[in-house]
């Protein structure tokens, strides 16, 4: 009974070690979206004309959020995200469940048979160079010819700089091997995004940017315009 009250103690003592850091921090929220001219994502073509709408919520390092995406057309992508994510210093880390809407069934997570597929990332941003791994390991993901699952994965390395008085990001993205984004190696993203504020009075601007992003292996290229609300 007393090794019972004293496991149960140090479990109690290990939990309040975790909350003190977030109890003194002070919670943040916030919600927007972004309007763009198609949607594009890591070098594919998920569609035209979206509306993606966002929400987080976040406390010390830890941060709960939520993002979608609706095409104007009924063909086009329709996906609602949860992402837990876990930052300090440069180091940052996050589980995505991404749910792509091809049927009405949001709660059935059978792996054969589910439309939510589970992303782990892990990122560096060292300031002048981001760099991140991003590997599907649940879900829908079993694309090999012989049904196992790929682990698609997508590797990115992205840098900030500016020009002409405006901010720039480039970005380089690959997949190491055969699964989602392509049947091999291959680089899969190339994109250059440039981001600037449209002012509609003096007291109001609009965020905007503009991306050109190529596809080496979808031989492929795109320019995207968007706002952010």
């Amino acid at each position: 009974m007393k090794t019972n009250l004293f496991k149960k103690a140090i479990m109690l003592a290990v939990a309040l070690f975790m909350v003190i850091p977030f109890a003194k921090a002070q919670v943040e929220v916030s919600a927007g979206g972004d309007i763009v001219s198609s949607y594009i994502w890591r070098g594919q073509d998920l569609g035209g004309v979206s509306i993606q709408p966002s929400a987080s919520v976040s406390v010390g390092g830890l941060s709960l959020s939520a993002w979608g995406s609706v095409g104007i057309e009924s063909y086009d992508t329709k996906e609602f995200d949860f992402t837990l994510g876990y930052s300090t210093g440069g180091l940052s880390l996050a589980i995505t469940d991404y749910w792509f809407n091809t049927s009405n069934n949001y709660f059935d997570y059978a792996s054969h048979t589910t439309a939510h597929m589970f992303e782990a990332t892990l990122g560096y941003d060292f300031g002048p160079l981001a760099l991140s791994w991003n590997t599907y390991f649940a879900g829908t993901d079993y694309l090999n010819e012989d049904g196992s699952r790929s682990y698609s994965t997508y590797i990115e390395a992205s840098a900030p700089f500016k020009l002409g008085g405006l901010d720039l990001k480039a970005e380089l993205g690959l997949t190491p091997w055969e699964g989602l984004y392509s049947d091999k190696f291959n680089v899969v993203n190339i994109g250059i995004t440039v981001s600037k504020e449209i002012t509609v009075t003096e007291s109001f601007a609009i965020p905007a940017f503009t991306k050109i992003c190529f596809s080496p292996n979808a031989q492929t290229c795109f320019l995207v315009f968007g706002i952010s609300l």
